[in-house]
């Protein structure tokens, strides 16, 4: 086996919400490290969306194994309703506790 393919094989793979402070929620992907992702949009480098509405802060997220596991969730979760990713936020917070 390469080391490309170990490198590959331990990846790990994040779909994650962001609430800005405007109380909007952003969804979006990356790869390896969720909190060093939310620390990119919190230093105005992130997405443009985010970077009107900071901080934001981690308000959900999921490891995934493939990169196409994880965004296919964010094209899920980018076409539900409002309440429904509220309902994640909010259950995800109760998981952590």
């Amino acid at each position: 086996m390469s080391e490309e393919t170990t490198e590959k094989e331990e990846r790990k793979y994040f779909t994650y919400m962001v609430r800005c402070a405007d109380g909007s929620l952003y969804t979006g992907f990356t790869v390896d490290d969720v909190h060093r992702r939310v620390a990119v949009h919190n230093s105005g480098k992130g997405a443009r969306y985010t970077r009107s509405r900071l901080p934001v802060v981690l308000a959900w997220y999921r490891e995934w194994g493939t990169e196409h596991e994880a965004r296919s969730m964010e094209y899920r979760l980018k076409r539900m309703k409002k309440e429904e990713k509220e309902a994640m936020a909010a259950s995800f917070g109760e998981e952590k506790t």
